[in-house]
Parts: C-alpha cells; structure tokens; sequence
C-alpha cells in the first residue's frame, strides 16, 4: 500500500477520531445554556423581572434553575437518593461579589425498584437557586452579566449513567428577564414550605422512629401521606411507615435501617399529601446504640466507605513529588513491550513488508526508521495533549478514550477492511488519485513510514502492556511538559525496535532479496487486517449490541462493493464514472442505514446470578463491612490484555474455587463506555487506563494492586496474602 493511500487512510482516522472525541464531549462541553444527553436535557434558565440594574434596590426576585427534562422511564435523584443514587449538584463560576444559595430542592418522588425505594424525579423539574447580587453590582462594559454552572447528576432506568454539563447563561444586566416566569412559578409551588402552625416530634425505639406531626391543614387530615426523609443512614426507606390519625394528630412509625448508621438529634423531612408538600423540622430522643456498622446507603456514602481504604494505595506513587525520570524509565519499557500486544501486530506486519521491500537500501530503511519513530512519537503526543486538554475541561477519560465510542469502533474497521481489500489486491489508490498525488511518494519516500506509524499508535493506544499502567498514571498528574514527556518516552519506547533495525547494517544484509514472494505475502498480510476487523466488530456488539454489528457488516459490505468497482478494469471514462456513481450509492445508503445503531448503548443485564457481578463502589463497601474480600477487574471490550487475561488466569478453575472458598465478591469495572465513576476510581490508584485489578481485604485495609499481565501464581499469592492477614 502506497504513501498515497496512506494518507487517505490516515485522514479518515483522523476524521473518525474527531468524530469519537466529540461523542465521548456531549455531555460535558459547554453548549451555552442547554445540553442534551441520550436522556436528559438539561437548560440552565433564570428568572430576573427587574433586571440585574446596578445601584439601585431590587424590587423582584433573581432566581437561576437547572431545567431537568428526563427521556421517559428515566429519572434523576432528590437530596437523600434513597437506597441508591447519588444527587444532582451544581457548581457555579459567578462574577465578583454576585453568589449563589443552596440548592432548594422540589418535593421528589418515591421510584421503586425492585425490593429498594429512591427518591427522585421523572418526567420534567426545575431545580432553583437564588442569585445574590452585591448592592453595587458593576455590569460588564456590554452590560451583560456572565453565569457559568458546572452539573453533575446521575440518571436512572434499568441502569444508572453518570452524565455532566458545562452551561453558560449571559444575562443583561438592566432589562427584565421572564421567559422563563412560568417555569419558575410551578417550581415555586413544588417547593414544600414550612408552617408555623405545624409542629412535629419524634422518639426513636428498638424498631421504628415514631413520628407525631400536629397542626397539619385541613386538607391532609384524615388522608394518606408520603414521608421523605432528608438524613441517610436512618430509617428503612423501602419500607412504608404506619401511619394513623389521632383527631388532628398524625402519627407516623417508621421502619428503622436494618444498619442504621446515624443518629441526628434533628431531622428534616418532606410530608406529602393533599393540598401540596409541607417541610417539617422536629427533635429526635431516644435514640438506642446502632446495632451494627452500616453499608453505605448511596452511591456517596459507599465512596466515602471505600475512600480511606483506596488513599494508601493511590498515595502509593507520590506523582507529584517523584522524579521524572523514573515515569520516563516506565513509559519507554511500557511502549517497547507494546510491540508484543496483538492489537499491533497488523501494523507491524506492513512494516516486514517494507524492510522486505527495501533489504538492501540501508540509505532508505535509515530514513524510514527515523520517519516511522517521528510518526509514532508525534501521534502520540497529538493524541495525549489532546486527553489532557479535555481532562483539563473536566472530562472524565482514561487512556484508550477513543475506542469508548461506538463511531471511532467502526471508523476503524472501514479503514482495517479498506487496507485489508488494498492488500488482497482488490484495488490500487493509484487508479483512482490524481497524478500529481501519485508522484508525491517519488519527491518523499519516508512519508509512507511516518503514516504508518501514524497508523500504528491508533491501534497501539487501547492497548496497557506492562509498566504502561502507573507511566500513564504518573503522567495525568505531572505538569503539561513534563507528562508530554512521559508520552514522548511511550512512543520512543515503541519505535526503538524498527529504527534499531533500520539501522543495524548486519540485519539489513539477512533479510530475503525482493522476488516474487512479496507479492503473495502482500496478499498474506491481508488475514490480519481482517482479524482486527472481527475484533473491533466484537467491541463494537460489546458496547451497541447485535444490531449494531449488523450494520456495521453491512457498511463493510458495501465499503467493499464501492471498493471492487474502483479496482475494477473498464475501459471507457464512461463505465468508470457509472461503476464510481454505483459505488458511492451503496456506500452512501449504507451510512444513512448503519449509523443510528451505533448510537444506542446495549442495555446492560443483571450479573448477580453469575460469578462475576458489576462493579460499584456500594457493593465493594457492602461486602467489606460484611467480612468479604473483594477483588475487582477494570476492564474493556477493546482492551486486548483484558480480555487475554479473562480467558486465561482470570478462568483458571482451581482459582475460582479458591475464590469462592475464601467468599471473594468478584466484582467487574466494565469500561468500555465512558464511564466516569469508573474513571475517578482508577485515577484513585494512580491509573488511567485498563486493565487493573484490585484486591481488597475484608473490613479495613488498602487494596493491593496487581499487574497489567496476570498469572495465576500472582492473583493466588495476593489472594493468600489478605486472607492469612484476616486469619491472624
């Protein structure tokens, strides 16, 4: 394959980067005012009927929301999430002097799920906050003030996604703002107000928080009522609290935690019922001891449960004290053995091709070992300034980002099965180039190598051989120069065995001559092509389901078809440019058919009834308080490593046994979408990238870490290791 296609190969991978990048963006660029997500859109809205005018008092209200529109059958979560679920926040950048208030929080809703009980909100909801303007408020010289929000939240059906937004709202500073009044005035309503007419008490028994609520309106007496607690870790909230009407007293018994880990001496909650919500505020006494140390509650409670036992471990690499050159040590052995992960060896294949091709041209191979470690260590660098920008933005990626879309997947198997149909002869790019473009390769020769490497690093960048992993780490926390270097050291590493032998003269001479072998070997080289296909086909079933491979197939298919009638022989201009129209047709029916499916994430089932269940970080606090180790495997469908390792250490049968016989939770961080809890975690142990495995010993204690490569020797000694510390 010549330099001229190489550069066509390069631009779509390019292009399908650009495009992966930008999906994987969606939910955290800012977007000005409102951003959509596959499930929610979210619009930072206010509501100011005076203005912001400087100077003066102010005669209305300045209220800013966080507008919530939710997909149907999704839901985001209230202040207390219930038995599961995290809160939405909102962290805001403002001008000078200007501040906002707490978040006041609409009365939510009870969102059963199975034997749990949240609460939250469906449908759409207005979450307000009050603006404080300073009392000489300076506009800016357009008169426009600047409001910047930052909001993370978690949003629910079957299962749960972390997403986030970047909004940006300029309002004037001297003109009325009421779009959105409406909007404002039902959140208003929705807000449960407290009334001085009632007044509440409890006691807290063996069992139960008994409640006695008096003075409620006249429309609520004698009615069913929902209770909304505002403290976690106290009552059982999938339980439903007795209630019963002593004239115009309610009184409410409420189901303790089974391990209820707090005991407030005060409590808020939300009383509602008909003729709107109340908020209710009462003094608690009684309270017995706990009966046991509590599980976390929420997504929240088990991260603070786990974060003391996670801290030893990521302080384990002091980055931001450790010298540079053993980071740039790691990253140059890390990037050499990259050269013996399979996700390499197609492009590595082109590159036997060529020291075949030019065996006795020591000049030539000279300049295409320094132009092929050109294109790998600026690839390299492009592609981790680009990480670290975004990661700087407030994007929650790893190392491996771009294979996380769905899109780039299948970017990258049209542009292995166009260099695979190269290959196998199906066409030439030099048929259907300009000439000008074919003459190119004559004036620069080493620029086919640099694409390659080019090529090489696309492929190369999922891939975490050993060393790789704490490099990595160590270069996300270092300075921008510094982690360059490391990523330049990365790159090094993995050209340093093709320019060695670009140079050494005594392997130059043992290479075959030219002949008419290298013709079928070129068509050989096409089966690895293909091979990555099947594979990337794979991830892509992983992440969008069977659907999405179906279209994928198909798009190849006809990818092939508009290749065959480029490479086909014709002999009019005319037979040309009908058998191109024919081509470009099917290629282009086939986008418009396939690229809906790769947009929709396959839903995700249930794991509790296999041996290995999904990962949270609630479940790695539950089974530690329970007296169990856990060990966790950070993985992803196009993490080669990983998947080397399921199916050879991770499927030994003795270690499963030993496993279960010392009650190990077996716990599996699926990676391969973006996922941002997911991403928090492995930059807690220093990671970036997959794979990484965690041992935790029951109870108290720092995980230990184990390496990128598994043996069963290794997992079994770290697994004796914690047990034997338990036993003592």
């Amino acid at each position: 394959m010549g330099v001229k296609g190489k550069w066509l190969l390069a631009l779509m991978a390019l292009a399908a980067c650009c495009g992966g990048l930008a999906a994987q963006a969606a939910t955290a660029a800012t977007a000005g005012d409102t951003v959509v997500t596959a499930h929610v859109r979210a619009q930072l809205v206010a509501h100011a009927p005076q203005g912001l005018a400087p100077g003066a008092p102010l005669a209305g209200p300045v209220m800013l929301g966080l507008a919530l529109e939710h997909q149907p059958g999704w839901h985001t979560y209230w202040k207390n999430p219930g038995d599961s679920g995290l809160p939405t926040t909102l962290a805001w950048t403002l001008p000078a002097g200007f501040s906002a208030g707490d978040l006041q929080w609409p009365a939510p809703q009870q969102l059963p799920l199975g034997p749990l009980m949240n609460y939250g909100y469906a449908g759409k909801v207005l979450l307000p906050v009050a603006l404080s303007v300073p009392p000489s408020a300076a506009a800016a010289p357009s008169g426009v003030v600047q409001i910047r929000l930052r909001a993370d939240w978690l949003v629910c059906k079957e299962i749960c996604i972390p997403e986030s937004g970047a909004f940006q709202l300029d309002l004037p500073a001297r003109t009325p703002v009421t779009a959105h009044g409406a909007l404002f005035d039902a959140a208003r309503r929705a807000l449960p107000p407290s009334l001085a007419q009632v007044q509440a008490q409890a006691t807290a028994g063996a069992t139960s928080l008994d409640i006695t609520v008096g003075g409620l309106p006249a429309a609520m007496r004698g009615r069913q009522v929902q209770l909304f607690v505002e403290e976690t870790g106290v009552i059982d909230y999938a339980a439903a609290p007795v209630q019963r009407w002593d004239g115009e007293r309610l009184l409410l018994q409420a189901p303790l935690a089974a391990q209820r880990s707090e005991s407030p001496a005060r409590m808020r909650a939300v009383l509602a019922g008909p003729g709107g919500p109340l908020q209710l505020s009462f003094p608690v006494s009684g309270w017995p001891a706990p009966s046991a140390p509590a599980a976390a509650t929420s997504d929240s409670a088990a991260t603070a449960a786990v974060a003391p036992a996670v801290a030893p471990a990521a302080a384990a690499l002091p980055v931001e004290t450790a010298a540079l050159g053993p980071a740039l040590l790691l990253a140059f052995i890390g990037g050499l053995l990259l050269n013996l992960m399979p996700c390499v060896f197609p492009v590595l294949s082109l590159k036997v091709l060529a020291f075949a091709r030019h065996a006795g041209e020591r000049r030539r191979l000279a300049a295409g070992g320094f132009a092929y470690t050109a294109g790998v260590m600026l690839s390299f660098l492009a592609l981790a300034a680009l990480l670290l920008a975004l990661r700087a933005g407030g994007q929650q990626l790893g190392w491996g980002f771009q294979l996380q879309s769905p899109l780039f997947v299948a970017a990258m198997a049209a542009l292995f099965t166009l260099i695979g149909l190269n290959l196998a002869g199906v066409f030439e790019f030099g048929s259907v180039l300009p000439g000008s473009v074919a003459g190119f390769r004559a004036r620069h020769p080493v620029a086919d190598d640099a694409l390659s490497g080019a090529l090489a690093v696309a492929v190369a960048s999922p891939c975490s051989a050993p060393f790789m992993g704490a490099a990595l780490g160590a270069a996300l926390t270092l300075p921008t120069a510094s982690a360059l270097c490391v990523f330049a050291a990365l790159g090094l590493g993995m050209a340093s065995p093709y320019l060695a032998a670009s140079l050494w003269p005594a392997l130059a001479r043992r290479m075959p001559r030219p002949g008419l072998w290298m013709v079928r070997f070129k068509v050989i080289m096409a089966f690895p092509m293909f091979a990555t296909v099947i594979w990337l086909c794979w991830v892509l079933g992983q992440q969008s389901g069977a659907d999405a491979v179906a279209a994928l197939l198909g798009l190849l298919l006809a990818l092939a078809f508009g290749a065959w009638t480029l490479g086909t022989p014709v002999k009019s201009t005319r037979a040309r440019a009908l058998l191109g129209a024919g081509g470009a047709a099917v290629l282009a029916g086939a986008l418009v058919w396939a690229l809906p499916a790769f947009q929709a994430p396959v839903p995700q089932a249930a794991a509790a009834a296999s041996t290995w269940q999904a990962w949270s970080a609630d479940a790695v606090a539950a089974a530690r308080a329970d007296g169990r180790p856990v060990f966790v495997d950070f993985t992803a469908a196009w993490c080669v490593t990983c998947q080397f390792n399921k199916r050879t250490a991770l499927a030994d049968a003795q270690l499963l046994a030993d496993f279960k016989a010392r009650r190990v939770l077996l716990l599996r961080a699926d990676w391969t979408r973006a996922d941002p809890a997911i991403t928090r975690q492995l930059a807690s142990f220093g990671r970036s990238g997959v794979p990484v495995y965690a041992m935790y010993p029951a109870g108290a204690g720092e995980p230990r870490l184990l390496s990128e490569v598994l043996t069963v020797t290794q997992v079994r000694d770290a697994l004796l290791s914690i047990t034997s510390k338990e036993l003592q």
